[in-house]
């Protein structure tokens, strides 16, 4: 397989044909390219999409899980929340690489007829077929010089949370719960839903 062609089931797994899952399928395999690293079999290398919410371009992320097999069960991607069409790929014996897609690109894809269906609110899955496959094609023949910047992170570093088996039962609810995950009070066990306790994310690996 080239790297200018999708696995035959990454649209089934995507759930609609658009442009910005290949693209981000194009961008982990340059990335990977760029490393010299195979697909994560296992637990060793790990993605920071820049996405956010509320934009399109987020179906870039299932492009990177079929990529790099970095995926969300693996706890292998996250997403930084920037509002960017950009990630990093970070393996701890081969380094980091960033990649964002260029203004000028998005200023091009824009241009598709596809879009114009997309601001009207219409889904990728009811755009005719022939709208969605031109803008697709374009996307999966463009030279990744033209579509991305690369930057590399020398001094980038991420340490993941340890896995651990441990858990309790949570002495309101009964259910088990990940002991990191549980909260004391008045010197009970509970879990986070039962303790009110409001839990934010927030991944910050080190640039």
């Amino acid at each position: 397989m080239s790297k200018h062609e999708l696995p035959s089931w990454a649209f089934e797994f995507h759930g609609h044909k658009c442009p910005f899952m290949p693209l981000g399928y194009r961008m982990g395999m340059y990335a990977r390219e760029l490393l010299g690293v195979e697909k994560q079999k296992d637990h060793g290398m790990f993605v920071f999409a820049e996405m956010g919410e509320g934009h399109p371009q987020t179906c870039m992320m299932d492009g990177l899980q079929i990529a790099t097999s970095c995926t969300f069960g693996k706890n292998l991607i996250s997403k930084l929340n920037y509002g960017k069409v950009a990630m990093i790929l970070y393996h701890p014996d081969k380094g980091a690489v960033r990649i964002s897609v260029t203004a000028q690109f998005q200023a091009e894809i824009g241009k598709f007829e596809f879009f114009t269906y997309r601001k009207k609110g219409i889904e990728p899955s009811e755009i005719p077929e022939a709208v969605v496959d031109e803008v697709v094609n374009f996307v999966m023949s463009m030279p990744m010089e033209k579509i991305t910047d690369v930057q590399k992170l020398p001094d980038f570093k991420y340490t993941p949370t340890p896995g651990s088996f441990n858990k309790i039962i949570c002495s309101q609810c009964g259910e088990v719960v990940f002991e990191r995950y549980a909260r004391t009070i008045a010197g009970k066990p509970l879990c986070i839903p039962c303790s009110d306790y409001e839990r934010t994310l927030a991944i910050k690996p080190i640039l």
